[in-house]
Order: C-alpha cells, then structure tokens, then sequence
C-alpha cells in the first residue's frame, strides 16, 4: 500500500521541483512504465474513469466523484503522472470518444484509459508559433484511399515512448485554413517517423521534434471527417486548458515547506513574499473550484478555463522568486543538502509555461475578447 504523504517527510525521498522533468531516455522509459503499472492497476481496481460509461470500464459516476478521489489520490506516496499520461486519459480518449466511428472508440478508448496506450499531440509547428490553424503538415489522399503524411511538428512531450500521436494536419490548402485541417492517430513506430529530442536550458530534453516523412497511414487513423480538424482540435484544447488550472501548486506548497525548514528566522520580506505565495495559490485554487463547479453541474466552462492557466504561470513565477530569496547563492551551488540546489531546475524551466499550452498573450486575449467582451483590436 502506497504510503501517505505528510509534512514529517520533508528532507526525505526526492526533492526534485522540476517543471519539466530532466531524465535520459532509459529513465524516461522506466518511469513511464511504472506509472503504467499503477494506471492499470488503479483501473483494473475500479478507481480510473469512474465518471466513464460501463462500456469504457467506466462507473457512470459524476464528475464530483473524480475530484474527490483525485485529492484523496494526492495524499498518498504514488507515481506521478507525466504529462503524456494527462493527454492520453483526459484529452486524447475523450476526442476520439466524441469524433471517432464506433471501431475507432471500440479500439482505442478504453486502452487508453487504461493507459495500455499511450498517447501525444503533434499540434506545434515552428512556423505555426500559437496559431494552431496555420500548420503546413500536409496528409494527402492517394486512390487507393490511404494517407500520406509529411510534415514537422515541435515541442511534443513523450514522444520517445507514446504509442500513437494525434496530429493537426493540412488536407486543403485551397480553402481558409480552419476548414482545410483533418486529424490523424498516428503510429508513433510508423516507417517514415523520425523523433529527435530537444535540448533544454535545464540540460534535460523533455520536449522532442518529430519528422514526419512520407508516413502512410490507412483512413482509419483519421479522427473525424475530413476538413473537420479544427473543431476536433479544439475538443483536445479545452480539455487541456481545463486541466491546467492545478499547474505549479505542488511546488508552491513545496517552497512554503522549504521556508519552514530554512532552520534561521525569516526576515520582514522573506515572511512577505511567502504569504503573498500562500494567498495567490489560494486565489488559484479557488479558481479551480469554480471551473470543477461548473464540470460538475454540467456546464461548459470554456474561456474561463483561460484565466487558470494565468494563475498557474504566475504562481510558478512567484514560486521562483520565493526559492530564489529563501536560498540566495545555496541555489547556485550543489551542496549536497536536500531541497536546495534542485530549486534551479524549477526557476529555468518555470518560463516555458508562459508558452507551453497556449501563451499567456493568447489566454489574454481570450479573456478579454469572450468574458470581458472587449472589441477585437483592428488590423492595420
């Protein structure tokens, strides 16, 4: 039985704060596959998609019941799981459930679910930049039916050891760019696939490059009709952007532990910033409360899902501030202490989610534009 977690464990187990994790591909593999393990396990056991039809392996349950067993689920000493994993079940499974045929659904929801899958998005594009609709990945049609592919995607997490990916494709370039984008599930081990980690200032390669070079797929691994991609994409988009209101709240509470444990008095301005920390992680939260209210009472929270994923990058950006003031030139030198040096994976990694996930100008403008109702600025 996984052990719980309590504020006596500090200064034992691993002390990493890393936003984006830095491990090679042999630890990247190890650990994926025992946060398979315990997916299966927890599914297997009934405790995984409890809010999914019977058919899925699912309990029928409401969304509430999710929560609660999530927030149980954090108590206790278990794999953590990697982003990959939170595409798979909560943006990946639910897409192909709402876009695919039934053998599409029968084949790949409930693997996913059970993680025997494993899914990535092959959204990102160099030249794309935030503008998902501008993707130059190309899918032509050949006669005989099939697809093929050719294309560059960025910035993709797990693509080492994800089973399929889903990818934003052009099939129409001769009409305007939301109505020419169909979507694949793509093989991961397809011939013409070439992935190429991408080297971080952390020093890990979290994110990767993926080639897609005459890649021939069957119609079958296409998800939704043909030109019908952005809606598709945005089914993926809102379930991401729903998930990621709880960013950086763990390593906030995990820099107010490491101001309890400094073993000194804190000054005026130290004691400041740490409860400044404290109130905007609560303002976070509650923020969070609001969205899960709204899923659980039925409704759509849809563009106020935004402002949870301003609240999360601000927090890691304060978080930063209040590890860099506690630990001053401890942080720059490896001592050997627990909870110290590992702080400078989480202030040089912290950054990238000003971008990851839709960028801060993008979640700003959509607050502004769809809650705020303000006009759009015209072009020049």
């Amino acid at each position: 039985m996984a052990a719980p977690r309590t504020a006596s464990t500090w200064g034992a187990g691993d002390d990493s704060v890393a936003v984006f994790e830095n491990w090679t591909a042999a630890e990247e593999r190890a650990h994926t596959d025992r946060i398979r393990g315990y997916e299966q396990a927890k599914f297997d056991a009934g405790w995984s998609a409890l809010n999914w039809p019977a058919e899925y392996g699912g309990r029928d349950l409401p969304i509430s019941y999710v929560l609660a067993f999530r927030r149980t689920e954090e108590e206790f000493d278990v794999p953590r799981r990697t982003e990959m994993f939170s595409v798979t079940q909560q943006l990946v499974a639910p897409t192909i459930a709402q876009w695919g045929t039934p053998d599409q659904r029968e084949r790949w929801v409930r693997a996913m679910l059970r993680t025997d899958l494993i899914a990535c998005q092959l959204f990102s594009e160099t030249e794309a930049g935030s503008d998902l609709a501008a993707v130059r990945t190309k899918a032509v049609q050949d006669a005989d039916g099939t697809w093929t592919l050719d294309g560059h995607k960025v910035w993709t997490s797990g693509a080492t050891v994800a089973d399929y990916g889903v990818a934003v494709c052009r099939t129409d370039p001769t009409v305007p760019k939301h109505a020419g984008l169909t979507v694949f599930l793509v093989p991961m081990d397809a011939p013409g696939i070439t992935v190429r980690p991408i080297r971080q200032m952390t020093g890990g390669t979290s994110f990767n490059e993926v080639y897609l070079d005459g890649v021939r797929l069957t119609d079958e691994h296409r998800l939704g009709p043909v030109g019908k991609g952005w809606p598709v994409a945005l089914t993926v988009l809102a379930a991401e952007r729903l998930d990621g209101g709880n960013l950086g709240l763990a390593n906030a509470d995990r820099a107010v532990e490491l101001a309890r444990n400094l073993g000194r008095e804190l000054t005026d301005l130290e004691r400041d910033r740490v409860a400044d920390l404290v109130t905007r992680s609560y303002v976070q939260r509650i923020g969070n409360m609001r969205v899960a209210a709204a899923v659980v009472a039925g409704d759509d929270p849809g563009p106020e899902a935004s402002l949870g994923k301003l609240l999360a990058t601000d927090t890691m950006a304060r978080t930063s501030e209040v590890a860099r003031l506690l630990l001053g030139r401890e942080l720059g030198a490896d001592s050997g202490a627990w909870g110290r040096y590992a702080w400078t994976e989480h202030l040089l990694g912290a950054p990238g989610y000003r971008i990851a996930g839709g960028t801060d100008e993008i979640q700003h403008n959509i607050i502004a534009e769809r809650v705020l109702g303000l006009p759009k600025e015209p072009r020049p």
